[in-house]
């Protein structure tokens, strides 16, 4: 008996046949690799890059959470609201340098880590490193844009440290 499958999008017939199994038939696991370099995905693997500060543009418009949707804390939203300069960034971060003058001292919302992502979107631990992968992407998108050498950087970073 033939086991022809048609192809939907060839339109060609196979006469390829599954071999019969039996008790001596040893299960071989499917491969741990994908696609035609066979070799493991990489996962990115979060991390802060110097030099970017995209985080520190505390107003970003309306693409993005208020405050007031984010914190459930008034005080919370007070000390945020505080922060932001004029021009919509964070009256801590330095342009010239790129770097934010209280960051051993920031705030605990200012930190891209497990707890505070959990604490403030319901991110489990687990999800953490493609989530805060992800944020930090949109957000330098939204701050330099989609094609600049900011998120360009951050993506070599993080794939050169990334997991497999």
């Amino acid at each position: 008996m033939s086991n022809a499958v048609t192809l939907p999008c060839l339109g060609i017939v196979s006469m390829a046949r599954r071999p019969k199994r039996t008790a001596k038939t040893k299960q071989i696991p499917p491969p741990t690799s994908v696609g035609f370099g066979m070799s493991k995905r990489k996962e990115p693997l979060w991390q802060c890059v110097e030099g970017c500060g995209a985080c520190c543009k505390l107003d970003k418009g309306p693409s993005f959470a208020t405050p007031e949707e984010i914190f459930t804390d008034p005080a919370d939203v007070e000390l945020y609201r505080s922060m932001v300069g004029s021009d919509g960034w964070c009256v801590h971060f330095e342009k010239s340098t790129r770097k934010c003058s209280i960051y051993n001292e920031r705030p605990y919302f200012c930190r891209v880590e497990a707890d505070v992502f959990d604490k403030l979107y319901g991110i489990s631990k687990k999800k953490f490193n493609v989530e805060a992968c992800r944020s930090c992407t949109d957000t330098i998108k939204s701050v330099y844009g989609p094609y600049s050498k900011e998120l360009g950087h951050y993506n070599s970073t993080v794939m050169s440290s990334s997991s497999s």
